[in-house]
Formats: structure tokens, C-alpha cells, sequence
């Protein structure tokens, strides 16, 4: 079987992965890091549960094609399992799919999928589930449901045809038997294994299910029916609070170790003292930096530390509309407070972003020139400027745009005399991004610009807010990871995308990310993409419709007893399997 992964996406150069402990024992590398079994030399116990924390509460959406928040995507990565996977240098390797080959075209990509694979309820793993995984994603009412990974699936062959009702069929997904299943592009596509590798949902939980009710359906919500078949299965729940995953004894790689692995939504202020404690055995990713010297010298305790694939942002709302808007742009409703793009580069160069590394991230973290952490090969800083923090250069853009403060109040008036107020909203569970908040309110103020700085919500409450039409949101704090399959900014700048929370929309930036993708000039061409990248960044930064703040360091930490652990550069919840404690 020839398999030709055409276009792998790897690291330019490799993520720089530290570790760090908190006493001499500097723990493992990234894959299969023990969670101190060498340190502690205990033995293996058998069965047992984990606590996890979690700063933010999940969406409690639990379906991979509807999920929006990463807090449900922690628990939907141990649950849900996708054709394929990756490793630590971003190669694509098998997970559902024991095999893969291209046509000589490169048109058509066809899977061989595992026999031996079953659902948490036992019914079998088929194509039937891959087929109807994105099929659901192609259909007309996916994005009026919620649905905004339209991505995986428009570049299939007879996707424009079946998503605006004209056929009755899709034709880009086809099941050639109960275990092989062929995609076909309209084109060869650059991002084909990227693009097939999204979780599967079981057919025969949703095959009745009008797509529009999917998410409101029992298996997407209740524990106990959301079906995967991933290690372990969401059994328990007390909304907002406690998430338990039970141990999938028919798992296929093998009966996980432990009985179960439990998330614990808990307050970032008290993680340190809890696993001191013993209450959580690990916080991954997202541990306090500011709380790094508190566990210093406990002997118990291991902090893994590594770039992060991933950045926090300043969005500006340069237009209205819901979500199920964002396939006609003609129907949003401007933001008269935001369409002067001096007014936007004067916000930009108000805010002082080094402030936020040094003060409140403690020197975890990195500055970004563009929207492309340092980890993936399209961040090049040296193509892009225009991001510096200069409040005399922001002062005077506001005075060249006919910004002034009439009434000598100190804020500035906009040029037809009227009051200036913009309301920034964030959310809570990142003690980062709520300390970042006020002080950039009283950076901007500082150059002259009135901010209304809302009370936070929780984050499932402050997304919904940016995701509906909510008029009176202007600016919004937010993060954003980019996919390990690719780099590609389409899916959060693109003017239809559904994480286009700014609603900016610039034909020139379209043509750019559509070149950087375009099969006849981008196809095995790197460095061709890099180039239109760095070109598309320069753009965005001059557009100035969202701000890309600093990239934070991911700070893992856990108990030694935990072993068995396989942190990626991009994901900490592979081989959950094998997790297990130690005396």
C-alpha cells in the first residue's frame, strides 16, 4: 500500500521545549514524560482516578463538529478520535485510519480504517460514521446550527453544490466499503490530511438527527450519551464544576490504566495550593506563571515548560452580525466607532505589550509581530512592523484623524464632536488575559481614548456575546490556537470563517490566504506559503482590526505519582491510555 502523506506540515525549526523542574529531577522529555516514576522509582498501581484542573468551565457542548471553547475540547480529545493524529514533529500518523494513499492525481485521498475499533456503546466503528461526519459539516443548516468548521469540508468535490440545497448527495466524502472510505477534492489540496483529520461522530447516535438539532441532542450534552471511542468516556458531570471520564475498558490500543480521569473546574488563584495538597495530580497548560515560585523546592511537583502553539489577541468588532451571518457579509451592520482604521493603528500603538510579559506573565512568554507564534514555520518577524508600542506615534494618528479633546476631559471626541467610549469586554479563567484588561484600559486612556471596561464573564457567556450580535461590543480579549495541521489564519481572519469574531472582511488579505493555499502555486511549496504569509501579516497589521498580544508560555504541572504522561508540542491528552500512578 503506497502511502504518500504529499504535504506534511513540520516546524521549521523545533519547538523549543524546556524543562523545568521544580527541584533538581528535571522529569523526561516531551513523549511519554513519567510524571516522575524515575524520580520516585515507585511501582505502577493498578487502576486509580486523576484530578485535573481546568481554570474555565466547558460550553458543555460535547461534539467535536459543534464544540467552540477549548475547555470542552479538553475533555473531547480523551472521548473522540479522528482518522489521524500526529507526532511531535507535526507528521501525520494513524490513529482510526491504519493507512492512507493519494491517487496519482492527488484528487482523491482514500483511507483504510481500523477493524477492530468500537463506540463507548459497542457498536461498531464503519466508514458509514467517517461519511457522515462530514457530510453533517457540508450541510445546509451546519452554520445556522452553530457549526463553523466549514473548512474541513469546502474544498470537497460537490460541497457548493449540496450546502446550498442544489444536490441532494455529497459528493466529496464516499464509502467504498465498511472500512474504506475515499475523500475527493476539487483539487489537490496542500492541507488534505490536515483537512480529513477532524474527530468522527457515530452515525448511528445522529444519522435521525436533523443537523440543526444536533447540538441540542442528548449525545452531545448529557454524560453518559455522548458516545466516542477514544480511552475514556464522559460518564459524570456536575455542569460547571466536575467532569469525570471513565475508563473505555474495549478500547482498541488497550484498556486504559486508570479507572478515570477527572476535571475539576477550579479558580487559577488556588491550583498551586491544591497540588501542593494533593487535591489535583495536574494543571496542564495553563498554570499561573506568576505561581511558579510558590512550588519552587516541592519535591512532589514537576513543571514541564514549552512554547505555545497558540497566542492571546486584542479583537476590534469593525462590524455586527451573528454567526450565521458570516456566509454574507453584505448583511452585517458597521461599527461607526471602529471603521477608521488611524483610530484602530492608534489602539495598536497605545498598548504596551511587553508590560503584560514582564509584569504578569513573569517572563513566560514571547512578543508577537504576527499572528503566528514562534513555534510554527509561517512566523517570520522580520517581514512584518508596525505593531511598536509608540503612545507619542498613537497620540498623533489620533490628532491626523481629526480625534481631539474638545472639552478638555482628556479623552478625545471623534471627528464629528461626538463622545468616544469603547467598550472592552473579557472573560474570566485566564488570570493573565483578566489582569491584561485594566491595565490596558488605562493604556489606551492614556493617549486619550475613553474605555468602558465591562465585568467579566465566564468564558462560555463572554463567546456567545462576540458570536451573536451584540452591538454594544467594540473591543474583546480572546486566544487562539493555530491547528497542528497548519498554520493557515484562514479559519479566524478569513471574512467568512467562523471564528471571524471582527467581522473585517478585505479582499486583498483574501486573495492572499487563498494564493497561500492555491494547489497550483502553493502545492510542496513552503516557501512560497511563508512568503504569502509574511505578505497576508503585513496586511492584517496594517488593517489593525485585531492586535496579537504575546504567545504564553505553556506551564504543565503534576504530581510525580502520575506517570505515563505524552506531552506534545500541540496537545497533552494522546496516549491518555497509558497514564497510570506510582507509589
Amino acid at each position: 500500500m503506497n502511502k504518500k502523506p504529499f504535504y506534511t506540515f513540520l516546524l521549521a525549526t523545533a519547538v523549543a521545549s524546556t524543562l523545568a523542574a521544580c527541584n533538581s529531577d528535571t522529569g523526561g522529555s516531551g513523549e511519554g514524560t513519567d510524571g516522575g516514576e524515575e524520580g520516585t522509582g515507585g511501582e505502577a498501581v493498578e487502576g486509580g482516578n486523576v484530578n485535573l484542573g481546568m481554570m474555565s468551565p466547558p460550553d458543555n457542548l460535547f461534539n467535536p463538529i459543534f464544540y467552540t471553547s477549548m475547555y470542552d475540547s479538553h475533555i473531547l480529545e480523551i472521548t473522540h478520535e479522528g482518522l489521524v493524529q500526529q507526532d511531535e514533529e507535526f507528521n501525520f500518523i494513524p490513529e482510526l485510519a491504519e493507512d492512507w494513499e493519494f491517487s496519482d492525481d492527488n484528487r482523491e485521498l482514500t483511507y483504510f480504517l481500523r477493524e477492530d475499533v468500537k463506540w463507548h456503546d459497542g457498536e461498531d466503528f464503519t466508514a458509514d460514521d467517517v461519511v457522515f461526519t462530514f457530510t453533517a459539516m457540508a450541510d445546509p443548516d451546519y452554520a445556522g446550527a452553530g457549526g463553523i468548521r466549514q473548512n474541513y469540508v469546502n474544498t470537497l468535490a460537490g460541497y457548493e453544490d449540496y450546502v446550498s440545497g442544489e444536490s441532494d448527495t455529497f459528493a466529496g466524502v464516499e464509502k467504498i466499503d465498511d472500512y474504506t472510505v475515499k475523500f475527493i477534492f476539487e483539487e489537490p489540496s496542500v492541507k488534505a490530511l490536515a483537512d480529513t483529520s477532524m474527530d468522527i461522530i457515530p452515525e448511528h447516535i445522529f444519522g435521525d438527527v436533523p443537523v440543526a438539532d444536533i447540538p441540542s441532542h442528548a449525545g452531545s450534552i448529557n454524560a453518559g450519551e455522548v458516545i466516542g471511542t477514544g480511552p475514556f468516556q464522559l460518564t459524570e458531570m456536575l455542569e460547571n464544576e466536575q467532569y469525570v471520564l471513565t475508563a473505555n475498558e474495549d478500547y482498541y490500543q488497550g484498556a486504559p490504566k486508570l479507572d478515570s480521569i477527572t476535571w475539576n473546574v477550579v479558580s487559577a488563584s488556588v491550583v498551586a495550593g491544591m497540588l501542593e495538597q494533593g487535591e489535583l495530580d495536574y494543571v496542564p497548560r495553563d498554570f499561573p506563571a506568576a505561581d511558579v515560585a510558590t512550588i519552587d523546592g516541592n519535591d512532589n511537583l514537576t513543571v514541564f515548560e514549552q512554547a505555545q502553539l497558540g497566542y492571546q489577541y486584542l479583537g476590534m468588532k469593525i462590524n455586527h452580525g451573528p454567526n450565521d451571518s458570516l456566509t454574507d457579509p453584505n448583511s452585517w451592520e458597521p461599527n461607526e466607532k471602529l471603521q477608521d482604521v488611524e483610530l484602530r493603528q492608534a489602539i495598536v500603538h497605545a498598548i504596551n505589550r511587553e508590560e503584560f510579559i514582564d509584569g504578569f506573565l513573569r517572563g513566560h512568554g514571547e512578543l508577537l509581530d504576527a499572528p503566528f507564534p514562534s513555534a510554527s514555520w509561517a512566523y517570520n518577524p522580520d517581514a512584518v512592523e508596525g505593531l511598536a508600542y509608540d503612545p507619542d506615534l498613537a497620540k498623533q494618528k489620533l490628532a491626523d484623524a481629526g480625534y481631539e479633546d474638545a472639552n478638555g476631559d482628556g479623552f478625545v471626541e471623534d471627528p464629528d464632536g461626538n463622545e468616544l467610549v469603547l467598550n472592552l469586554d473579557y472573560p474570566t479563567g485566564n488570570p493573565v488575559r483578566e489582569q491584561v484588561a485594566p491595565v490596558m484600559k488605562e493604556q489606551l486612556e492614556a493617549v486619550g481614548i475613553q474605555v468602558n471596561l465591562n465585568t467579566p464573564r465566564e468564558a462560555p457567556a463572554h463567546f456567545e456575546i462576540i458570536e451573536q450580535n451584540d452591538t454594544d461590543v467594540d473591543l474583546f480579549l480572546a486566544g487562539w490556537s493555530l491547528s497542528s495541521g497548519d498554520p493557515d489564519p484562514w479559519p479566524i481572519n478569513g471574512g467568512t470563517a467562523g471564528y471571524n469574531y471582527s467581522r473585517f472582511l478585505d479582499e486583498e488579505q483574501e486573495k492572499l490566504l487563498q494564493e497561500a493555499v492555491n494547489p497550483e502555486l502553493a502545492f510542496d511549496n513552503q516557501e512560497f506559503r511563508a512568503e504569502k504569509y509574511g505578505e497576508w501579516a503585513q496586511l492584517f497589521i496594517d488593517n489593525a482590526y485585531t492586535v496579537p498580544l504575546y504567545a504564553e508560555t505553556e506551564l504543565h504541572v503534576y504530581n510525580k505519582r502520575l506517570a505515563g504522561l505524552t506531552i506534545k508540542p500541540f496537545t497533552f491528552k494522546d496516549e491518555t491510555h497509558e497514564w497510570h500512578l506510582t507509589e
